[in-house]
């Protein structure tokens, strides 16, 4: 049977206790296994599109559940094929005995991503639309939600839409020129080319430079609580958090491996990382923790290094300050509260002043200036997305910079003097690096891939 043809079924709500569970049908065969298994009042193939109906789920004379069933019929539905929905009640066993029984009559399993590729290949949604169902599902903040929508809604794919149509236009430019040589518009063409090619570029360069914001709100920024024992870095990830998540005691060496938990701050998603205190030290487990928090440290977009206010500097301070104080760290001075004896004057050889930031985590003083830097730093203090198209995935980034890199040849073998086939060649890859982030000219085996990544039962 051809796989894109047959019909496909799966549990399409998490699994687990609940009052609801959904399992989903999809295909031409979908009300022919309803109404081998759905006990109704009604027939199956009279009811009307789009509905929701009592009865029970059967394997013979043996009642499987009470559901609710809606029925949805192509062409108006998520997959554009005809589409059930059976509403079962929630528990692992129920959900799992009325898939079995959708499979036994005639569905297959669905793999993972399959009901939206499906809408993929049937043209109601494109590649772009696909990839922010994930989003939405996966979404850890109100903008990472808010971006995803706007590209399900299509702000991305109508972009791209606008940018290929330009390219196809200059193409067409090209082309007439070289059928039609005995009008002599060459120079006037070449020089039209080349100006709507640099045009092409800025435009293309604004939805590259917003992919940095995209990643961000998408996926959090990676933060590690950096310092040596007793500075406070638990203490600090537990009053972000609003939560006693780290153990917090005056022994040195109470944290000694790694705690990461996701947090909303200003709408900027950040991965918390607390780690094990950096120290020098014999403790053989202490000291695989303190490894694990450099090699984290490394890596990480933003590093907060916390420096005891009460305490003068000492050499494992300024080690830290010489190995991981960097552009995107934020130096924090804690235990404001108490009498301060770190000799600023020292820090400031090693820091600048505007990254200092002053806080009490015993008396939550401090923190408000924490969050707005934070803002500050990565988005200089907007996060307005109103207008914005941003892009969030890496794919799309580099599709984008394939474009701009062959707008870029159109220019180079403009002003080298080349005939007009060559530049032909490098807008029609301009145009199939574009149409990759669509899925117009996308390979198919990447497509499968990009599905193979969605949860069973999207």
């Amino acid at each position: 049977m051809n796989k894109s043809l047959d019909t496909i079924a799966a549990i399409s709500t998490p699994i687990g206790n609940g009052g609801i569970g959904i399992v989903r049908i999809s295909g031409d065969n979908a009300l022919n296994i309803l109404d081998k298994i759905f006990k109704t009042n009604k027939n199956v193939f009279e009811i009307k599109s789009h509905t929701i109906n009592y009865g029970h789920i059967k394997d013979d004379d043996q009642i499987i559940d009470e559901v609710l069933v809606s029925i949805m019929l192509a062409p108006k539905t998520y997959t554009c094929e005809n589409i059930v929905e059976i509403n079962c009640h929630g528990g692992i066993k129920s959900l799992n005995l009325v898939l079995d029984t959708v499979l036994k009559y005639g569905a297959r399993l669905a793999e993972p991503g399959e009901f939206t590729k499906r809408a993929f290949l049937n043209g109601r949604i494109d590649l772009s639309q696909a990839e922010a169902v994930i989003d939405i599902i996966n979404s850890k903040t109100e903008l990472s939600h808010k971006i995803a929508l706007k590209q399900l809604d299509g702000n991305l794919s109508s972009k791209i839409g606008e940018l290929r149509d330009k390219v196809i236009l200059m193409i067409a430019t090209i082309e007439a020129s070289i059928d039609y040589p005995e009008h002599d518009m060459e120079e006037l063409n070449l020089k039209e080319v080349r100006s709507k090619s640099l045009e092409l570029i800025k435009e293309i360069d604004l939805l590259i430079d917003g992919e940095s914001k995209g990643k961000i709100l998408k996926e959090g920024l990676e933060t590690v609580i950096l310092g040596r024992p007793n500075v406070g870095k638990s203490s600090l990830l537990n009053v972000i958090l609003k939560e006693e998540r780290a153990i917090v005691t005056d022994v040195e060496g109470t944290t000694r491996d790694i705690l990461q938990e996701y947090v909303s701050i200003k709408g900027i998603p950040l991965k918390l990382i607390d780690t094990a205190g950096i120290r020098h030290t014999n403790d053989i487990v202490e000291k695989i923790g303190v490894e694990k928090s450099k090699k984290i440290a490394e890596n990480s977009d933003l590093v907060l290094i916390i420096l005891d206010n009460s305490k003068d500097l000492i050499e494992d301070d300024i080690d830290l300050l010489k190995k991981y104080n960097k552009d995107d760290s934020i130096i924090i001075l804690n235990k404001i509260d108490l009498e301060s004896k770190l000799d600023e004057a020292t820090l400031l050889k090693y820091v600048d002043k505007e990254q200092i930031i002053r806080i009490s985590t015993k008396e939550f003083l401090g923190l408000e200036d924490l969050y707005n830097k934070i803002k500050q730093m990565f988005f200089n203090g907007d996060l307005n997305i109103s207008d914005e198209i941003i892009i969030s995935k890496a794919r799309h980034k580099e599709s984008l910079i394939n474009a701009k890199n062959s707008l870029e040849n159109v220019i180079k073998t403009i002003d080298d003097g080349f005939t007009e086939d060559f530049i032909s060649i490098d807008l029609q890859d301009s145009y199939k690096y574009l149409g990759e982030i669509t899925g117009e000219t996308l390979e198919e085996d990447i497509i499968d891939k990009i599905f193979s990544e969605f949860c069973l039962g999207k």
